[in-house]
């Protein structure tokens, strides 16, 4: 599976991005898709997961009622809405997917894209 994030960019503290996760290769629908981020100089951390069908999502409790993760298999792409976006919230994000649910585990996580930068003005 290749995996093309997209959608980062420079916006002020509040403000909203949608981050995209684009899937080619094999069949997308039978991947649990997750997103984690790079802050500089901090180890990458979980930010949210959604199983094969949408029916779960798994969210990074700082980020609980402002990030919301949607998937359109139609379309091979997952996506991760951020809105009250905060400067702690810059970093690089990815996308990743795994075969079966492992919510957070990064390492169970087969196929990473290659980040979009996500940058939060104060």
């Amino acid at each position: 599976v290749q995996l093309q994030a997209s959608g980062g960019g420079l916006v002020q503290a509040g403000g909203s991005l949608r981050l995209s996760c684009a899937a080619s290769g094999r069949t997308f629908s039978n991947y649990a898709v997750g997103w984690f981020r790079q802050a500089p100089e901090k180890e990458r951390e979980f930010v949210s997961a959604i199983n094969w069908s949408g029916s779960t999502t798994y969210y990074l409790d700082s980020v609980k009622g402002r990030f919301t993760i949607s998937r359109d298999n139609a379309k091979n792409t997952v996506y991760l809405q951020m809105n009250t976006l905060k400067p702690d919230d810059t970093a690089v994000y990815y996308c990743a997917v795994a075969s079966s649910w492992y919510g957070a585990q990064s390492g169970r996580y087969a196929y990473w894209g290659q980040g979009t930068l996500v940058t939060v003005s104060s």
